[in-house]
């Protein structure tokens, strides 16, 4: 779906999503209170700014006794994201966000990943796939590193392990340009970037990616990944202990001066790689 379209969308699930509220004479924060949000989130489905979610829609219909017409609309109208269904929420706040930290193990962040690299990541988990679904799928992370692009983008930070730079995903010739696009983004001061080198030994969380996001009107929330599953959580609690967990693993990271130069070099050894091939 077009973005024209998929506006188009949010905001006829907006308007009908107001005109049942107000005829059920429920204000904003008290439908946000039975449907288990608050009243500024009804008020962004309804101005069309964020875009609803099925679960959401469910309670809303149950709530405004409407027989299942929420659930209908997102099914035909807003089900449109080319991401899988345990990261198409995560991906739409992203866009609301005013800060993101991400921690990557194993994988470059997808909004820091250039085309090749960001399809031979697809082509790995997909073998089988054919051209057509895998440059879709690029076409929709390219379009996710538009963001960082945008003038009133989130401040970005990333903490990467060693191991990142030292997989040839996609071959030597891939992984340079990778590595290269990230170095060029922290010269541009468009982004802020650290290695937790191998020496660093054990670290919290041993192994697992994990997202902070910040908002200006909203609670902050932490997203992790596992095997096709993904978490949202926006518990306080575990906010804050993932917080914490993000804090020691910038204090015992290199610093971002050092974290280019590891970058800078590794490049290097990936092209003479490459050229030798």
């Amino acid at each position: 779906m077009a973005n024209g379209s998929r506006q188009a969308a949010w905001e006829f699930f907006g308007a009908e999503l107001k005109r049942r509220r107000e005829d059920a004479g429920l204000t904003q924060a008290a439908l946000g209170v039975r449907v288990f949000v608050s009243g500024s989130y009804i008020g962004q489905f309804e101005q069309a700014i964020r875009k609803p979610q099925l679960d959401v829609a469910e309670r809303i219909d149950e709530v405004l006794q409407t027989d299942g017409l929420f659930e209908r609309l997102w099914r035909k109208l807003i089900n449109d994201q080319p991401f899988a269904e345990y990261f198409a929420h995560a991906a739409e706040l992203e866009r609301l966000a005013t800060e993101i930290c991400d921690f990557a193990p194993a994988v470059v962040p997808g909004l820091l990943q250039t085309p090749e690299y960001a399809r031979a990541i697809f082509l790995g988990s997909n073998p089988l796939a054919t051209d057509e679904y895998v440059e879709e799928l690029v076409r929709a992370r390219m379009d996710r590193t538009l963001l960082l692009k945008d003038t009133a983008k989130p401040m970005y930070w990333a903490i990467l392990h060693e191991a990142v730079l030292c997989v040839p995903v996609g071959g030597p010739a891939t992984m340079a340009g990778q590595l290269d696009r990230i170095a060029a983004m922290m010269r541009e001061r468009r982004v802020m970037v650290q290695v937790l080198p191998f020496a660093a030994g054990a670290y919290s969380p041993m192994g697992k990616m994990m997202r902070l996001m910040e908002f200006e009107d909203a609670p902050p929330t932490v997203y992790t990944e596992a095997v096709l599953s993904g978490n949202l959580l926006d518990d306080p609690a575990v906010v804050k202990r993932t917080r914490s967990s993000y804090d020691q693993l910038r204090a015992v990271a290199l610093s971002p001066e050092a974290s280019l130069d590891l970058i800078d070099s590794a490049s290097e050894e990936f092209r003479r790689c490459a050229s030798t091939t």
